[in-house]
C-alpha cells in the first residue's frame, strides 16, 4: 500500500527537495544542480502525495551510478519515512509539507546557494497507516478501528478460476474441434470443410468459503474478521460465509449488504452464539454433513479464521478438517495468535488441525488481512 504525505501552505516541494539533496551529498552522492532541478521538475508532476511517486521521481532524476542506490534507500527512509539509522541521523519531527507543483525559485545560482546554506531543518513525515497497517486488531483505539473499516472496505479480490466442463468457441487451434460450426460452414463451400472451427475450455470462479470463529477468545479479532468477510462477500464472486462457535450459522445474506455496519449490525443479530464458547469440531462436523461435502466444498478455497482453541474432542476436528481437504481445493487457517513471539500450535484443536492444512498465517493486522487477500487471489 503506498503511504501518503500530509500537506499544509508552509514549505514549498521546492525547499524539501533542496534538503534531501544535501542530506544525500553528505553521504558523498555525487548531486550536481541540475539534477536537483530534474527532482524539483519531478515533484512538480507527481506531486507529494504517494510515497513510490516521490522515490522513483528522487532515484530515477538523482542517482546516477547503481552503487549509490542502497545509500539513496537509507537516506529516502531516514528523510521521508522517519525510520532509524545507526549512521545517519536527520531531524525529522512530524510537521505536514505543502504540495505545490509551480516550480517555486529554481534557478541554478539560488538552488546552489540553498544547498550550501546553513538554513532552518526542513521537517518532514509521512502518515501513520504504516503503523496502522501493523498495529494488532486487539490493541487498536476507537478511532483506528474506524480508520481501518475504511481499509478494510478498500481491499480489492480478484477470483480464482478453475476449469469448466462448458466449451467456447475459439479463434485459435485447439485439440477440441467445434463439429457443429464446421459444418454449418461447410454448407457454403459445397460440403467442403475448408474452415477448421474449434473448442476451448470455458473456466468458472472458484468458490471462496470462509468459517469465522466469533467465539469468546476471538472477541478482539472477531469484528475485524467479519468486516474482512463482508468485503470479501461483496467484492468477489461466489463467496460463502459462516460464523462458528457452539454453532454453525451461515451469514452470507447477511453480508451481502454494501454498507459495512449495516451488514455487521445484520451478521451479529443473526449469530446467537456470539462471544460464546468454541466447539471448532462439532460445528466443522455440521458444515461438512450440510454444505461442505454436498458440494460448496468442492473445489474450493476453504479459509477458517480461528486461533485454535476449542473445548471438543480434538480428534474429532482432525477428522473433519481431513474430511474437508479432501473435496476442497485449498485449506487456508489464519490465526490472530500466530504473530506472537515464541508462538506454537500447542493448543490441541490447532494441533489437530495443522496437518490438513495448506497454509497456516496471521490473522491480527490489516497487513495480515492484505496478505490473506493475495492468498485467496493468488
Amino acid at each position: 500500500m503506498n503511504e501518503t504525505l500530509a500537506t499544509s501552505p508552509e514549505i514549498s516541494p521546492t525547499r524539501i527537495a533542496v534538503a534531501f539533496c544535501q542530506v544525500l551529498r553528505g553521504l558523498g552522492l555525487r548531486v550536481p544542480v541540475s539534477r536537483v532541478s530534474l527532482f524539483i521538475e519531478a515533484l512538480g508532476q507527481v506531486g507529494l502525495e504517494e510515497r513510490d511517486a516521490v522515490y522513483w521521481a528522487g532515484r530515477s532524476t538523482l542517482v546516477s551510478d547503481p552503487e549509490e542506490i542502497s545509500d539513496f534507500d537509507r537516506a529516502f527512509a531516514v528523510f521521508w519515512e522517519q525510520r532509524r539509522s545507526s549512521n545517519l541521523e536527520v531531524k525529522v519531527p512530524p510537521v505536514s509539507v505543502s504540495v505545490s507543483t509551480d516550480g517555486g525559485e529554481d534557478n541554478d545560482e539560488l538552488l546552489d546557494e540553498q544547498m550550501t546554506s546553513s538554513g532552518p531543518t526542513i521537517q518532514v513525515r509521512y502518515s501513520a497507516l504504516e503503523t496502522l497497517r501493523e498495529k494488532d486488531f486487539a490493541e487498536c483505539s476507537d478511532h483506528e478501528i474506524n480508520e481501518l473499516k475504511r481499509l478494510i472496505a478498500g481491499l480489492r479480490f480478484t477470483s480464482t478460476t478453475r476449469p469448466s466442463r462448458r466449451r467456447l468457441p475459439s479463434k485459435h487451434q485447439t485439440r477440441n474441434p467445434d463439429m457443429r460450426r464446421m459444418l454449418r460452414s461447410a454448407l457454403a463451400m459445397g460440403g467442403e470443410p475448408v474452415h477448421r472451427k474449434y473448442l476451448r475450455q470455458d473456466r468458472r470462479p472458484r468458490r471462496l468459503v470462509l468459517l469465522v470463529d466469533v467465539s469468546g477468545s476471538m472477541e478482539p479479532y472477531a469484528r475485524a474478521l467479519i468486516r474482512f468477510a463482508h468485503a470479501t462477500v461483496v467484492g468477489r464472486t461466489r463467496v460463502e460465509a459462516f460464523a462458528i462457535g457452539t454453532r454453525l450459522t451461515r451469514i452470507t445474506r447477511e453480508l451481502s449488504s454494501r454498507d459495512p455496519d449495516a451488514a455487521l449490525q445484520a451478521a451479529a443479530g443473526a449469530v446467537e452464539d456470539w462471544s460464546g464458547g468454541t466447539r471448532l469440531g462439532a460445528t466443522l462436523k455440521e458444515f461438512n454433513e450440510l454444505w461442505g461435502l454436498r458440494g460448496m466444498a468442492r473445489g474450493a478455497i476453504v479459509v477458517l479464521l480461528s486461533d485454535g482453541w476449542d473445548r471438543g474432542d480434538p480428534e474429532v476436528l482432525g477428522e473433519q478438517m481431513e474430511r474437508l481437504h479432501r473435496v476442497s481445493y485449498r485449506q487456508v487457517w489464519v490465526n490472530p495468535l500466530k504473530h506472537t513471539p515464541g508462538y506454537a500450535p500447542l493448543a490441541r484443536g490447532m494441533a489437530a488441525a495443522l496437518p490438513h492444512t495448506d497454509e497456516f498465517i496471521e490473522g491480527h493486522s490489516f497487513e495480515s488481512l492484505e496478505r490473506l487477500t493475495e492468498a485467496v487471489s493468488a
